[in-house]
């Protein structure tokens, strides 16, 4: 069974991303809410349809659930554009992707508080999910999507974010 490395090491930053200090995975997801950054991509191919991942049933966040299509954490030393790279390789094995970023903004849970640099791109090659960290993937439509919504089936943190960025483009 796969597990989240409670030691490794995330920055913490102010509501405007400076980095004030470093934490470790278990403090950040332990309930003292300490802002921490995170990356999310959100990939589109060309016909409009959303490629999102579905979470492990091992995570300690949102088991179970499907997600935005690349979500990860800062590594402390880290650039916000280095870590989406990253993460989107180790996630989706996609190395060839123009990001956008479309804005940042605080999401908070009952375990944890981040600050979300919300990304999206339109690719159209192959995904390869990582079976170490992913449970697969697949493309929704808007419609899938939208009929899904407020069911448990998405994660919240997917669901406020679509929402916010993406629900008026699609309408």
């Amino acid at each position: 069974m796969n597990k989240d490395n409670e030691k490794e090491i995330f920055p913490i930053v102010d509501e405007e991303g400076n980095v004030v200090g470093r934490i470790t995975r278990g403090e950040a997801h332990d309930g003292r809410k300490v802002l921490h950054p995170v990356v999310h991509l959100h990939v589109f191919n060309s016909k409009g349809q959303l490629y999102l991942q579905r979470r492990p049933h091992w995570k300690d966040i949102q088991p179970d659930r499907w997600d935005t299509a690349v979500g990860g954490h800062v590594d402390y030393g880290e650039t916000i554009d280095e870590a989406l790279r990253r993460e989107v390789r180790e996630e989706l094995g996609i190395t060839d992707f123009v990001p956008r970023r479309l804005g940042h903004y605080v999401f908070e849970s009952k375990r944890e508080k981040e600050l979300v640099y919300v990304n999206t791109t339109v690719y159209d090659g192959i995904i390869r999910p990582s079976s170490d960290e992913l449970d697969g993937g697949r493309f929704f439509s808007p419609e899938e999507i939208k009929e899904k919504m407020g069911q448990g089936f998405f994660t919240p943190n997917f669901e406020s974010e679509y929402k916010k960025y993406f629900l008026k483009c699609t309408e």
